[in-house]
């Protein structure tokens, strides 16, 4: 069995998450209807199971649009908080092997390739804010531009008095409460 597939039990499972959080939160993706999504799904059984590991952390994947150029559907991770299964990370390999003591287990930009998918950039992580109040107790990194990854910061986003804020940090650091959100194309 290859290593990025899902046993025909795990794929009705994850179908069935997928389908209901789909069904209760209409707001994120009006006018979608669920057996396209599920049809995309079914035969693309790579990206089926990075939704899986989407969940498996903590993320919560639901559809938030359809590419209409692409004709692909767009997944983020839509928990509350940052995913649980993922904080505790920093930035990227750079800045993980940069720690002399304390080093990380992980980091973002890694796990998030390992997954399958892609950390948000600072535009997607206020586009997910527009669909409800996410990381309001915890935050979550976002795809760093590269002049500033160079200069050894990182980004982080999360919402605090009803707004969006954008943060810089050592790429290094890590904090229990900080992870990432991700995105997937289908």
């Amino acid at each position: 069995m290859n290593p990025r597939e899902l046993s025909p039990k795990q794929c009705e499972e994850i179908l069935r998450t997928l389908e209901a959080r789909f069904e209760k939160n209409m707001n994120r993706h009006k006018g979608l209807e669920w057996a396209k999504v599920q049809a995309k799904l079914e035969t693309n059984t790579e990206k089926l199971w990075s939704l899986n590991e989407m969940e498996r952390t903590g993320g919560e994947p639901d559809v938030i649009a359809y590419d209409n150029k692409t004709g692909e559907y767009i997944f983020y991770d839509c928990s509350a908080e940052s995913p649980e299964g993922r904080r505790n990370v920093c930035y990227d390999r750079e800045a993980q092997e940069s720690r002399k003591e304390h080093k990380p287990e992980n980091n973002a930009v890694d796990m998030a390739a390992a997954m399958g998918i892609e950390l948000l950039t600072e535009e997607q992580y206020r586009e997910l804010q527009k669909l409800g109040k996410f990381d309001t107790k915890t935050s979550s990194w976002v795809k760093t531009p590269v002049e500033i990854r160079k200069l050894g910061g990182a980004l982080f986003c999360d919402r605090r008095y009803d707004h969006v804020f954008v943060y810089h940090n050592g790429a290094e650091s890590y904090y229990s409460a900080r992870g990432f959100r991700g995105s997937l194309k289908v």
